[in-house]
């Protein structure tokens, strides 16, 4: 696929130097007879003009040397006026549903390289991508608040693409709330949660685009939830939630151009097929 190009801006063109545009004279009137010729005003006003330029420059001066003399601090500019903010409580909308999943999300980092992760229950179990944490037996999960923890992946499912860490001590990790993809809908709006390119907690929002979309997810053909959610390296492993904040999907895989960016093509397996693995990896 071809990539965007090159972004240009536009072209700006500089007279050469030298040249100027010639500037009409303010006030300037023409004598009768003389044209072209700007009338001189009278000597006298001229010298009262000046007179109170002169008395008005003084009485300046002297009120600024004052102000030094007394160490007095100039008037503080005026104050722009500003919306006060919001208490959390208030937040509506794609907002309050963001608040709702980033304690949830955790961004996972395997030495030469990451992801993202979200946690599934209340013993510190976290979903992620198998790609993820391939070859890896340890690894290091930073939460949402900059914690960072030790963690060890006890399962993964490659031709499923799914992996499930433990972390040894896990506190008050909330799990997120696990929704049904098969209740989604085409048009349906959804968040994407997660670190890519290593920006942690970031979120970005679209809509489903298709539904069993057809993919090679681990190597094989498996079917997928499409969005425009921009999804991008880093992603992976990363919720995918409907507008109330249940997770129905994993992020996995995008469409890429050339520069491997997103261009609005993004794939997350279903949560209806991930969850029973995930399960079954935590109980076995």
């Amino acid at each position: 696929m071809r990539g965007l190009g090159s972004p240009r801006g536009p072209e700006f063109v500089t007279p050469p130097l030298g040249t100027r545009e010639e500037q009409p004279v303010i006030g300037a009137s023409k004598a009768p007879g003389t044209p072209g010729t700007p009338k001189t005003p009278p000597k006298g006003r001229l010298l009262v003009a000046a007179a109170l330029v002169a008395a008005v420059t003084g009485a300046a001066a002297g009120v600024a040397g004052e102000r030094l003399y007394e160490g007095s601090e100039p008037p503080p500019a005026a104050a722009l006026p500003r919306v006060a903010a919001a208490p959390s409580a208030n937040l509506t909308g794609l907002s309050a549903t963001a608040a709702r999943v980033l304690p949830s999300v955790v961004s996972v980092d395997v030495g030469r390289g990451g992801g993202s992760g979200f946690v599934v229950d209340d013993r510190g179990h976290i979903l992620t991508n198998e790609h993820v944490v391939e070859g890896a037996d340890e690894v290091t999960v930073i939460l949402n608040d900059g914690r960072r923890l030790s963690a060890r992946v006890i399962g993964e499912d490659d031709s499923e693409d799914l992996a499930v860490l433990e972390v040894s001590a896990p506190g008050n990790l909330p799990p997120a709330t696990l929704g049904r993809s098969a209740d989604l809908s085409v048009g349906d709006q959804v968040l994407a949660i997660g670190s890519p390119l290593g920006l942690s907690g970031t979120v970005t929002s679209g809509i489903v685009s298709a539904l069993d979309r057809e993919v090679r997810l681990g190597g094989a053909a498996r079917t997928a939830v499409q969005t425009d959610a921009s999804i991008n390296p880093g992603n992976s492993g990363g919720p995918l939630v409907n507008a109330r904040g249940e997770v129905v999907g994993v992020n996995t895989a995008i469409a890429a151009g050339r520069g491997g960016g997103n261009i609005g093509i993004g794939f997350a397996i279903p949560i209806d097929r991930a969850a029973p693995i995930a399960e079954r990896i935590i109980r076995n």
